[in-house]
């Protein structure tokens, strides 16, 4: 559990190294952190922002993870991180813990950070798995981690920091994005009036990679999914319209998860 980021957290008071082994977590300044009894460690240090995902969103989330729409994505992710010989990962924006603990099962020798800003999430990752730490923290602010200490960062649908993934990635560390296509559950989409997808996205993540990245590859996945209603509602739910309400009229659908795989490595 938190015992995996050994080496790895950075006081967000002062930047120095946080001893994980210590309860609470605390830096040679005295600075120190209660760990939850989830097994995560709050390192905001400010209250989380209005839109941080909620118990009910993040509920959703995990039942949608769980039912395999993804699963085709977290294996070429996997494979990509695997022929990398990636061993130190973070997951910036991990939510749940469920596509780093993934990860982490293919890779045994590899252990990984998942950081999120909701504290509902974070609970949720303090037990996705034993070799990943769960830490509530800003990925919009300075991180609080050591530099230079990954070689792998993922980045699945999240916000990105392109200047602290710089900082936190080894010399020859890879940095993996996935971002949603225009098919991207188009189906649910156009049903009930999600937000859409910008058409320009991968243009816009080159250009905000330029300066602390080369895209070095990327890979489409397209999965078809036949989604039960009880699907549809929990992919709506986990979503920011969730904010706006959940329909109650929803009905089965055929639709498809289609994502870009975007593999960097620091320029």
């Amino acid at each position: 559990m938190l015992d995996a980021a050994r080496g790895l957290l950075a006081c967000p008071v002062c930047a120095g190294a946080l001893d994980v082994a210590e309860r609470p977590v605390r830096c040679r300044s005295a600075h120190s952190f209660d760990v939850a009894r989830q097994g995560y460690v709050n390192l905001l240090g400010s209250t989380p922002p209005a839109n941080a995902d909620t118990a009910a969103m993040v509920a959703a989330r995990e039942r949608v993870l769980a039912s395999g729409a993804f699963d085709a994505v977290d294996a070429l992710v996997a494979r990509r991180a695997g022929a990398a010989g990636c061993r130190t990962v973070l997951d910036a924006g991990g939510g749940t813990g469920h596509h780093l603990a993934r990860l982490l099962d293919a890779l045994p020798d590899a252990r990984g950070v998942s950081c999120d800003v909701s504290v509902a999430a974070a609970k949720r990752a303090g037990r996705a798995h034993e070799r990943a730490a769960s830490v509530v923290a800003d990925t919009w602010g300075t991180l609080p981690l050591l530099s230079r200490r990954f070689d792998l960062v993922t980045c699945w649908f999240a916000p990105r920091n392109m200047a602290e993934f710089a900082r936190v990635l080894g010399d020859d560390g890879l940095l993996v994005v996935v971002t949603p296509d225009a098919g991207h559950l188009a189906a649910v989409r156009e049903r009930y009036g999600l937000l859409g997808i910008e058409p320009d996205k991968g243009d816009r993540l080159l250009r905000a990679a330029s300066g602390f990245f080369t895209a070095v590859g990327s890979q489409r996945v397209r999965t078809p999914l036949a989604a039960s209603a009880g699907l549809i509602a929990d992919l709506v739910a986990m979503g920011p319209n969730a904010f706006h309400g959940v329909p109650d009229d929803v009905d089965a659908l055929e639709t498809e998860v289609a994502v870009t795989v975007w593999l960097f490595r620091r320029s």
